[in-house]
């Protein structure tokens, strides 16, 4: 249904997408892959840190210029300071404007338990939600900044 609409979309430099490579029918597909990092605008890089590092695990990692970003499996959650923004940057970079789901192997009840301990407090969950490939039970919570995550693993 949206494919039918997306395929069709002027693509600079090339038209109306009909290039030839592989997608449907012969319709350009960018065939996107996986998410490699997204960003975060954030009042305090400290305390933005710390949180992701004590509630998730993330691994904090300095790169170029002094940058930081939250690593974790194979992407990362780069971080913005607000006002010092890296540009690029997003047209209105906010802090508290996110909202993400992370997927865990971890059963949804220990999560839950974890976030307990280290006095997270739980928005809603858990819940049964649809991910992107199936069926995941959820549980939410907000960070520092108000930024809306979901912890949610596959059912099995």
């Amino acid at each position: 249904m949206y494919s039918e609409f997306w395929d069709f979309l002027p693509l600079p430099d090339r038209g109306v997408g009909r290039a030839g490579n592989g997608g449907i029918g012969g319709l350009w597909k960018m065939n996107i892959d996986r998410i490699d990092h997204f960003v975060l605008t954030v009042a305090d890089l400290d305390a933005t840190c710390e949180f992701y590092h004590r509630v998730l695990g993330m691994e904090v990692v300095l790169f170029a210029g002094g940058r930081r970003a939250l690593a974790f499996g194979v992407q990362k959650i780069n971080l913005h300071q607000r006002g010092k923004e890296f540009d690029p940057k997003a047209q209105q970079p906010t802090p508290g404007s996110g909202d993400f789901c992370l997927i865990t192997r971890v059963p949804i009840e220990e999560v839950v338990a974890h976030l307990g301990a280290c006095g997270v407090a739980i928005s809603e969950g858990p819940v049964a939600r649809t991910g992107a490939t199936g069926s995941i039970r959820s549980v939410y919570f907000r960070d520092p900044d108000g930024n809306l995550v979901e912890v949610s693993n596959y059912a099995s």
